[in-house]
């Protein structure tokens, strides 16, 4: 399964385990299609960072070790959700995920 996430700036595709976890680390629960207001993406954003600097102390399992394989931290995998939000943020903008 694929999420999408939607603004007015811009859109970005996620694996579906990978964009669960982030909405979750938004303070929501792991529904799909679902929707931040405006008005809420701050603090969304804001809890999204703090989730992922404590995943950043978190080392990676062995469960997915593929020695052919990178390991991609769930700190990295959230960026690109990070940056749709703070744009989201500055131009005053709705979220929504499908």
């Amino acid at each position: 399964m694929l999420v999408t996430f939607k603004t007015d700036v811009g859109n970005i595709t996620m694996f579906g385990n990978d964009a669960l976890q982030m909405i979750k680390m938004m303070g929501h629960s792991e529904t799909v299609p679902g929707a931040i207001l405006a008005d809420d993406v701050p603090q969304a954003l804001s809890r999204l960072k703090v989730a992922l600097s404590k995943e950043k102390n978190v080392p990676p399992s062995d469960e997915d070790d593929d020695e052919n394989e990178p390991i991609v931290s769930t700190a990295h995998r959230g960026l690109p959700l990070v940056n749709l939000l703070t744009d989201a943020v500055a131009a005053g903008c709705d979220v929504m995920w499908e």
